[in-house]
């Protein structure tokens, strides 16, 4: 579909911190097949993007930590579902349900291929080939995902421990109580993705921002969590969401100002979560 590549390694290459940074939803690469079996414009494609979400981990970049950056875009494949959260109704050919994932996220139409969005129904004129569908794994999720699990590998080796942060955007959750909207959400599937001491430092790091901060409601955390976390091997994967309106323009199209500082606290919470840990003391499994 594109000569592109499925994404970046940014950092250096020998790790200089324990904590990655991986970034699955920002990806803008639209090839021209996607745009031609499009049935809605690439505007409504784009609501599918966590909008410059890649450029909330420029400083944790800049700080020695390491980031892998998806350049696809999500409407062609999302990166942070099952390869097997397949809905059969895309795929040209018939297909047997056995052996996929039929998830509640295949059900809403947000599956590995996405189908369809609230706001303007099926997105796509027709179905996809499952030699299509095999293709794009092949050159987009499964290299992302084997570069991730390399990466946290080789820095396991150098500090005996690795720290993943999946870094997504959410659009504005509704004020629910008093003291204004959750404007960041952390992530740890309930506990299977990282000891309870990641989440609370980074939570504290949020909080110590002035911002309001939930802990995996309504984002626990993906595929990407459940794939990569193994806290009790020192593998540590949480999900940071952040409200989109702290970094983007009233119509959550463009980057404003307030983007550096939103970097700027991801990058304390990269360093914070980094001191966690001294060479040969790693934090206790739980």
């Amino acid at each position: 579909m594109t000569a592109e590549p499925a994404f970046s390694v940014l950092g250096p290459a020998t790790p200089h911190s324990p904590v990655l940074l991986a970034v699955p939803h920002a990806g803008r690469v639209y090839p021209p097949a996607l745009l031609e079996a499009a049935r809605v414009p690439i505007e409504r494609l784009r609501a599918l993007e966590d909008r410059y979400a890649d450029r909330l981990v420029e400083v944790a970049v800049a700080q020695g930590a390491t980031a892998i950056v998806a350049h696809m875009a999500r409407a062609a494949i999302d990166l942070n579902r099952d390869p097997r959260e397949i809905d059969p109704a895309m795929i040209e050919e018939r297909i047997s349900a056995e052996g996929l994932l039929l998830s509640g996220k295949v059900r809403a139409g947000l599956g590995l291929f996405p189908r369809r969005l609230p706001a303007c129904g099926e997105l796509w004129r027709g179905r996809i080939t499952m030699g299509e569908a095999e293709r794009r794994i092949a050159v987009a999720h499964a290299p992302y995902h084997a570069a991730i699990a390399e990466r946290l590998e080789r820095i396991k080796a150098i500090f005996g421990v690795a720290i993943l942060i999946d870094c997504h955007s959410m659009p504005p959750l509704p004020v629910r109580q008093a003291g204004g909207p959750v404007r960041v959400v952390v992530g740890d599937r309930f506990g299977a993705g990282a000891s309870a001491a990641v989440v609370d430092v980074a939570m504290a790091v949020i909080e110590g921002a002035g911002l309001r901060v939930a802990r995996n409601h309504p984002y626990a955390g993906g595929y990407t969590l459940d794939r990569h976390g193994r806290p009790r091997k020192q593998v540590h994967a949480i999900q940071i969401e952040y409200d989109r309106s702290l970094y983007l323009d009233a119509s959550l199209e463009a980057p404003t100002g307030n983007l550096e500082a939103c970097a700027r606290l991801l990058g304390m919470i990269s360093s914070q979560l980094g001191g966690l840990f001294s060479p040969g003391l790693p934090i206790a499994a739980e």
